[in-house]
């Protein structure tokens, strides 16, 4: 709200998305995250935010513009520190138009621009090279896990993409989240968005009943012993199909909620499909 005031009430949804990365570049602690999309970096996080701020009618939107409708002045709210940052970036990029601003970014944070569909307009065959060498590739067959507990839906994202992760294999059982952006529908468009595959095998998950009263390690190592001996005996077909996707595309992930793997399920859930004949391959947490 503070970054719409200081540009007079309105700004393309383009360059919010593009300022507001830079803002958030000279941040310690940057209030949001972005991935490589269409127009160079983008925060699906600060897109949901300034959409209820349009349900709440704090602001406006059109086809290419967010217009604030508030009178409050959010810039004196800020952090000293952040109220310099914004007036720096003003400064530095406020003449900028949308295009402008894109190239800026593309030259400057080349991995940004790796899924734009204006980067080979608007730079130079050279410049454009270097926005193609910044896309991670690696032809070596991984079995990775990821989970998303403490991390930003982009910050997600971008594990997956700076690991060439080809599919993201979800092994809850119920695919649910109060954290926006990974309940499954989400989460499946999020990835597909970004050029990655999304499968489900709820049957290799744990119910959430059996989560309960989980205090300890000692309780996560019961639950699990449990798992291994009721759902991993049973789920042999599951296992091998997602060991064949994984000879298929090279570079999977499996993924569930807990950051810790000693916590989680997908820990044991890898170390099976590791276990299957002719299992030769690396397996990675990220």
């Amino acid at each position: 709200m503070a970054l719409l005031q200081i540009f007079g009430g309105q700004i393309d949804k383009i360059s919010l998305q593009k300022l507001l990365f830079l803002f958030t570049r000279g941040q310690k602690k940057a209030e949001y995250d972005f991935i490589p999309y269409k127009y160079g970096c983008y925060s699906y996080s600060a897109n949901a935010d300034l959409t209820a701020m349009v349900r709440k009618g704090m602001l406006s939107e059109t086809t290419s513009h967010f217009i604030s409708n508030e009178t409050t002045n959010y810039f004196n709210s800020l952090k000293s520190e952040d109220q310099k940052l914004m007036l720096y970036v003003q400064g530095q990029y406020g003449k900028m138009n949308a295009e402008a601003l894109m190239k800026h970014t593309y030259l400057n944070f080349p991995y940004t621009a790796i899924n734009s569909i204006k980067a080979k307009d608007i730079l130079t065959t050279e410049q454009f090279e270097k926005v193609k060498n910044s896309r991670p590739k690696n032809e070596k067959t991984i079995l990775f896990t990821i989970g998303y507990e403490g991390i930003s839906l982009e910050e997600y994202l971008n594990r997956l993409l700076k690991n060439d992760v080809k599919v993201l294999v979800d092994v809850r059982n119920n695919p649910l989240s109060m954290k926006y952006g990974f309940s499954k529908s989400q989460l499946q468009r999020y990835c597909n968005s970004l050029g990655i595959e999304y499968v489900h095998f709820p049957e290799v998950g744990i119910q959430s009943q059996q989560r309960q009263e989980l205090n300890t390690q000692a309780d996560y190592d019961k639950l699990f012993e449990i798992y291994r001996e009721n759902n991993l005996t049973k789920t042999k077909c599951s296992q091998e199909e997602i060991f064949n996707l994984l000879k298929e595309k090279k570079r999977i992930a499996l993924t569930c909620f807990e950051a810790n793997i000693c916590q989680c399920h997908r820990k044991h859930l890898a170390e099976a499909i590791e276990n299957l004949p002719n299992f030769d391959f690396e397996v990675k947490h990220i």
